[in-house]
């Protein structure tokens, strides 16, 4: 009996701790699109309408990203070429609601935009650095050795 009670006990934190990951991943997204959300409609001066919209497309894209960032976390290429088809299809979105100077500015500063999200998912932990963004740790002293 006890056995039985300690396998379900084992089970619903097993559950419970699956169901919290979930959410906190959902938070990520929703923090994530948000962030980027806010920093494309201040620089592209955007309505209510288009923020809106934009805010929905973001929300869609950042989770897909998300997936893609996960499922290849092990090969940066392979997350960035999927990522970089994910932005096409948000350019494609983009360009139906937004006017010809916006997307035109959103178009010249995409690169941008995809850094800043990127550098924000880097910080929070959810993209490894590739080993030519990492920088060498320039707090180590290195002395000279001496032998005698």
């Amino acid at each position: 009996m006890k056995k039985i009670l300690m396998i379900v006990c084992l089970a619903c934190f097993s559950i419970t701790g699956t169901i919290a990951q979930n959410v906190n991943k959902a938070e990520l997204a929703k923090q994530r699109a948000d962030r980027l959300s806010d920093q494309m409609i201040q620089e592209l001066r955007l309505n209510n309408f288009q923020a809106k919209r934009l805010r929905e497309i973001n929300q869609e894209k950042v989770s897909k990203m998300m997936v893609i960032e996960q499922k290849y976390a092990n090969d940066p290429n392979l997350v960035e070429k999927n990522c970089q088809g994910v932005c096409r299809e948000r350019d494609k979105e983009l360009e139906s609601f937004l006017s010809f100077d916006q997307y035109s500015k959103y178009y010249g500063n995409r690169s941008e935009f995809y850094k800043y999200d990127k550098d924000f998912a880097k910080n929070i932990g959810l993209v490894k650095s590739t080993p030519s963004e990492r920088k060498p740790n320039t707090d180590q002293v290195l002395r000279p050795s001496v032998n005698r």
